[in-house]
């Protein structure tokens, strides 16, 4: 491996010597931008961060002095790639540089219907929308039309592929880490002028992939040794499922540390899930919620073992991360951590009174309680401190960890308990009621069919992907850019865990991240 980070040491020298005065060019933006697309897509932004940065304000600047002027001198793909480009790096623009399009709809499709690059550009662009904008949402959904249209009479073109690809997964759906680069690869080797940035990302690939392989045999080898591994309920279990969400969602490769110790966090989420809705009984859970709320060991003779066990694994897990935490940033996040994780456990102990009670509750009651109770909130606490942004937090931003849950961890905690909601729903092995959010909903409103309720939560989901968006390009004295970033990729690994019918994106994520790793 030293060989490689040689090897990738002496490329990046060569690509900063050579597109540094690009991206921070003033005389050709687009060329710049151009760029950025193009790093951000081969998964190596870490490595011109800085850069990025820099000439994204700059950009930003430029279009915020004269954005009519900048549309009226560009074509519409390049004003889309400037405008996702600048949202996606927490640059607000405004969407209505774009309201001159959709006038007249006719116009539009007779002028671009042909313009696959342009419709791409739009489309893509469109899913960053926000609350309110309801015309950039129309024109996504028509070059989204437009695109299935020049498909059906266009299937051998060269670039069917590409449009069939966007179409299926948008980049701001999808995560780098797991995206298909070949397509977009054969677009890049029609010149060698990007030839240095694709040497870059293989090596970088091949680095982090040998990372990735330590890490997931260093989290196997913790998992063998505890105690609970040795309990036959939970014996089966497989670090790589836990491990999937850290590896993906902390893009640095710098971030090692991190991915292993949340992978811990998030194994124990597993096995409270498991224990609440298999193994434990409603009084058993009762008395266990009760300990972890008082943080005591004692008074355990009326719980099973594997409880005792599940019980003493919180303590050593959120001590130990704590523990790591102070020594690392001079801040003991002991108190905030229990408080998620007692949050966490009443949440998931309501939802089993519910169930057992055979008592569903109203929709909006079901969903306050259900976006804590899958454990969303308690792994996001944890990771906040795992970013360096800890050395200045203040103790408002404590504050407000310990008694609420923050905008954007509230978005991506409600996507995930819909999705799963909307997806159970649509699974044929779902029978009855489960306690769903569908089912509160319907039994709410009895007059709807399945389908309408269906189609709520997904409108629902949607809404939330924009708040979501909001939360990106709105200046955030809480959380951090990379926090934020970690969050998006938290809620962009739903559907792909969940392996959604009706976003259909990698028929199995397990095998594909195996192949990732090197994992039989």
């Amino acid at each position: 491996m030293d060989v490689n980070y040689v090897k990738q040491a002496l490329i990046l020298k060569e690509a900063k010597q050579a597109y540094k005065k690009l991206l921070a060019s003033d005389e050709d933006p687009m060329k710049s931008l151009c760029m950025i697309d193009i790093i951000q897509r081969l998964g190596i932004e870490h490595h011109f961060a800085e850069e990025i940065e820099a000439a994204l304000q700059n950009q930003h600047k430029m279009f915020s002095r004269n954005a009519i002027d900048f549309v009226h001198s560009h074509e519409l793909h390049e004003v889309a790639l400037t405008f996702r480009l600048l949202r996606q790096g927490g640059h607000y623009v405004k969407s209505d540089i774009f309201d001159s399009l959709m006038f007249n709809k006719r116009n539009f499709s007779e002028k671009f219907g042909e313009d696959v690059k342009s419709l791409i550009a739009m489309y893509e662009a469109s899913q960053l929308s926000i609350e309110g904008e309801d015309d950039l949402d129309d024109i996504g959904h028509l070059s989204s039309e437009l695109l299935h249209g020049w498909l059906s009479s266009h299937q051998n073109h060269s670039d069917a592929l590409y449009v069939t690809n966007t179409l299926r997964y948008p980049l701001h759906y999808g995560l780098s880490r797991l995206m298909e680069k070949s397509i977009f690869l054969s677009y890049l080797k029609a010149t060698n002028e990007w030839t240095c940035l694709e040497e870059l990302a293989k090596i970088n690939s091949s680095i982090v992939r040998f990372m990735n392989q330590n890490e997931i045999i260093e989290v196997s080898k913790w998992w063998k040794d505890l105690e609970m591994a040795k309990e036959p309920k939970f014996a089966h279990y497989q670090p790589l499922k836990w491990y999937m969400w850290p590896m993906v969602c902390f893009t640095d490769p710098s971030f090692s540390d991190q991915r292993i110790e949340l992978t811990k966090v998030i194994s124990l989420v597993y096995v409270i899930d498991d224990i609440f809705d298999v193994y434990g009984t409603l009084d058993q859970l009762t008395l266990f919620v009760d300990l972890v709320t008082r943080w005591k060991l004692a008074d355990t003779e009326e719980l099973p073992d594997f409880v005792k066990i599940c019980l003493s694994f919180i303590y050593k897990i959120t001590n130990d991360f704590a523990e790591k935490v102070y020594k690392k940033h001079g801040l003991n996040p002991i108190k905030t951590l229990k408080k998620s994780w007692i949050r966490y456990l009443n949440s998931a102990l309501k939802d089993a009174h519910w169930l057992n009670s055979g008592h569903l509750p109203k929709a909006d009651e079901y969903l306050n309680n259900g976006i804590v109770s899958p454990g969303v909130h308690v792994v996001l606490v944890h990771a906040f401190f795992l970013f360096d942004h800890i050395q200045d937090v203040t103790t408002e931003t404590i504050a407000i960890l310990d008694d609420g849950c923050p905008n954007t961890m509230y978005s991506v905690a409600k996507i995930l308990r819909l999705s799963d909601d909307l997806e159970g729903a649509k699974s044929v092995d779902q029978n009855g009621l489960d306690g769903s959010y569908l089912d509160c909903y319907m039994n709410e409103h009895q007059e709807i069919s399945a389908q309408e309720a269906q189609r709520h939560v997904a409108n629902m989901i949607s809404n939330e992907w924009k708040r979501l968006n909001q939360e990106i390009i709105t200046p955030n004295p809480i959380f951090s850019s990379s926090f934020t970033k970690f969050c998006l990729n938290v809620a962009r690994m739903v559907p792909l865990m969940y392996h959604y019918q009706s976003n259909p994106s990698l028929s199995n994520l397990q095998d594909l991240v195996k192949s990732l790793v090197n994992v039989n």
